[in-house]
């Protein structure tokens, strides 16, 4: 009966515990990706993260696309901390830099 009891538990966890993302597409296609765990406590009241896009791509006109994520394992640690540490996932996707036609 136990047993039974922390499985339907731990399945609720799991399944009260859904991935969102959100995807910001400014320009063109995606190429290279830089990803980047970010640490927030009690759920991120309060609290916020910066990315420089531009930097991490070398230049605004090549971030092609910008997108944060709660990924599944950063569910998981959110569950497992009792909500105390709750982590997102944000990517930056640069433009692939074309290389000129030798003359």
């Amino acid at each position: 009966m136990k047993k039974s009891l922390i499985l339907v538990a731990l399945a609720a966890t799991v399944f009260a515990s859904g991935c969102a993302r959100q995807t910001f597409l400014i320009n063109g296609n995606d190429g290279a990706m830089s990803e980047n765990m970010q640490m927030f406590f009690v759920a991120g009241i309060g609290q916020g993260k910066s990315i420089d896009a531009a930097d991490v791509c070398g230049s605004a006109d090549q971030v092609a696309k910008v997108e944060t994520e709660q990924t599944f394992i950063d569910g998981l640690i959110g569950s497992i901390s009792g909500g105390i540490v709750t982590p997102r996932t944000a990517r930056v996707f640069c433009n692939q830099r074309t290389a000129s036609a030798p003359e």
